[in-house]
């Protein structure tokens, strides 16, 4: 090969790195943004606590809420909450504790890295560690009582995460998504799978919510929603049958992502966290 035509494919051969690298770069910032974001909206919390979780060199944000069986008497059990992609917990955390009614829980609902009052970049390398470190207060706080996890769309990647590593009494996960391959089966096609696969890499393996739900041995309840446009059911399917604790299933067959439960799906629901609860039996008076 003579020089000239040597010095060719090393020019061509750096330039396929650096494309290479410009993908990795732009897919890895790219699904950082679109999962978490930089949400400083300000939001009115209202008579939510508010609490600070440390973790390394960063802090996570917490805001707190008893349910109504909880306002004049101590919590039996406490639920971790974690919101959906670019959400906050400020926004649902009273809702949330509203939701578990006469059962007596306090509720701890945490914004991701970059969110709200946390503190550093929207990395999903993140998530895991502040959610760790947030069970852990919060576990604290419990003494002995059980800690529920309760989340919905992106939010269960991080309370399955939990679920692996720590012994989390039960859980309540709505339309679950297997992060990495629903970014290479909804979103490859249109760019041959390199930019999907690239950002596909980029989820921490710790947010792998197939390996977490089959390290995950306490009940669970899932809500599925059958006409989720944003995590079709096949995916959702994915994670129920990767579970490896009990578990129940709740079915909307005709509602999309973000629509509100209906009457017979609340009705279900109440009865699984029932189930739940009977599962966990707190002390009585505790």
């Amino acid at each position: 090969m003579r020089p000239p035509r040597r010095r060719l494919v090393r020019r061509l051969l750096t330039a396929l790195a650096l494309l290479a690298l410009s993908l990795v770069l732009l897919a890895g910032c790219a699904v950082d943004h679109l999962i978490l974001g930089r949400n400083r909206e300000t939001i009115d919390p209202g008579p939510l606590r508010r609490e600070l979780v440390a973790y390394g060199n960063e802090t996570a944000e917490c805001w707190v809420a008893r349910s109504p069986g909880a306002a004049s008497r101590e919590p039996q059990a406490f639920v971790l909450f974690f919101v959906g992609k670019t959400d906050r917990a400020d926004r649902w955390t009273d809702d949330v504790a509203a939701a578990w009614g006469d059962r007596p829980v306090e509720v701890w609902g945490m914004n991701y890295p970059g969110s709200g009052g946390s503190t550093g970049p929207p990395r999903l390398a993140r998530v895991t560690p502040a959610a760790l470190a947030t069970y852990d207060r919060v576990s604290a706080a419990a003494n002995g009582r059980p800690v529920f996890a309760q989340a919905a769309s992106f939010g269960t990647t991080a309370a399955l995460a939990v679920a692996a590593r720590r012994p989390v009494a039960g859980m309540v996960l709505m339309n679950p998504p297997p992060l990495r391959q629903l970014i290479l089966g909804q979103h490859g096609w249109w760019n041959l799978w390199l930019l999907a696969g690239v950002a596909a890499w980029r989820v921490p393996p710790n947010l792998d919510s197939l390996a977490n739900a089959a390290r995950s041995p306490g009940p669970a309840v899932f809500v599925l929603h059958g006409g989720d446009e944003v995590i079709p059911p096949n995916y959702q399917h994915r994670v129920v049958d990767a579970y490896a604790g009990p578990k129940r299933i709740i079915k909307m067959p005709a509602a999309r992502h973000a629509d509100p439960l209906s009457k017979e799906a609340s009705a279900e629901l109440a009865a699984a966290t029932d189930w739940l609860w009977e599962q966990t039996s707190p002390a009585p008076g505790r």
